[in-house]
């Protein structure tokens, strides 16, 4: 028992000093205050980016709709004909996704017309903002 100390006897120090923790504290709000920014920039183009891959799903389930029905679903239908089959619509074989239609990354409905001003149909996300035009989050994406 001579050589033994006991743990009583023994101060322990552990721990971080308040001026340790503040400059941990300083450190970490610089780096939030310079990478912050960055990644909510990124987050408006990841939105962009998965609307227009929707559009390219949806844009494929409709070509599947006309090859089967002979026409795009009109404005009326809507996307809905993707997933239930239309009053009057021969040949009609979907549904054409395997989920719910999907609402935009803005939680908006995609906006869809049949005929489309460029072609058969317009299927579009006016974005952010929720009107024609725009850049960067606020400008329209889709098949016009």
């Amino acid at each position: 028992m001579a050589g033994k100390v006991s743990p009583m006897n023994k101060r322990y120090f552990s721990g971080f000093s308040l001026i340790e923790m503040l400059v941990v504290l300083v450190l970490m709000a610089m780096l939030a205050g310079l990478v912050g920014p960055r990644l909510f920039q990124k987050v408006g183009s990841a939105k962009v980016k998965i609307a227009q891959s929707q559009i390219e799903l949806l844009t494929s389930a409709l070509d599947t709709y006309r090859l089967d029905v002979g026409r795009y679903p009109s404005t009326e239908f809507g996307l809905a004909a993707l997933r239930k089959k239309p009053d009057g619509v021969k040949n009609w074989d979907g549904p054409y996704l395997s989920k719910e239609v999907p609402l935009d990354p803005w939680e908006v409905d995609y906006h869809y017309k049949s005929p489309g001003k460029e072609g058969p149909f317009a299927l579009y996300s006016y974005g952010l903002d929720e009107k024609e035009g725009g850049v960067d989050e606020d400008r329209d994406v889709g098949v016009f």
